[in-house]
């Protein structure tokens, strides 16, 4: 009896690319958190993945209470390097590893009570928590906060720009040409369970 060898499936986007998309997106993300104005999130619905790292390197995050806030990419067979990086002196080691490491999703009021974001309020009262904030800022002299702003982040500035850089370097040196991070991917694509092998 014979069978027949099935060639192992490709993924959508080349190894290049998926570091062409990422180094883009980590490029913004340095630009926000390079930045001399106050940065806002207001989160509604699902925040997940890169969403969330977005989110969670903005000066103030404002978050509906039932939004979703999660960084799943360890169920693919990836990390989150922005959240590997940034999560720890956000909201401590500890919980850092646990919505990596497990991909575990959170409510709003939980990213509000573990540090991630600052205030939650039902999804309609989010835009007036917005203007409220904008309107308390605009009555605030510009230079005074981006000097406070840069003194905020003066230690982590210099932390952040080289975890990053290593973060990207274990990703894409290390597990983007893994067994596992190829399958996470075709698996989460055709929709059914990953077959993980540990390589």
């Amino acid at each position: 009896m014979q069978t027949a060898q099935s060639k192992p499936k490709r993924l959508p986007m080349s190894d290049d690319q998926i570091r062409e998309m990422l180094t883009g997106f980590h490029a913004v993300i340095r630009v926000i958190v390079a930045s001399r104005k106050v940065t806002i999130a207001c989160v509604q619905g699902a925040c997940l993945g890169g969403g969330a790292e977005l989110a969670s390197v903005c000066d103030l995050v404002y978050t509906a209470r039932d939004a979703t806030w999660g960084f799943p990419e360890i169920k693919l067979g990836c990390y989150p390097p922005v959240a590997a990086v940034a999560l720890p002196a956000l909201i401590g080691q500890k919980r850092a590893s646990e919505l990596i490491l497990t991909g575990r999703q959170i409510s709003g009021d939980e990213a509000v009570a573990i540090g991630l974001a600052n205030r939650s309020a039902r999804a309609e009262e989010l835009e007036n928590v917005l203007q409220e904030t904008l309107a308390e800022l605009h009555q605030l002299s510009p230079v005074a906060l981006a000097h406070a702003k840069k003194a905020i982040y003066a230690w982590d500035a210099i932390h952040f720009d080289k975890g990053l850089a290593r973060a990207e370097k274990i990703y894409f040196e290390e597990l983007a040409s893994t067994a596992d991070a190829r399958e996470g991917i075709i698996a989460f694509l055709d929709k059914r369970p990953p077959k993980w092998t540990g390589k």
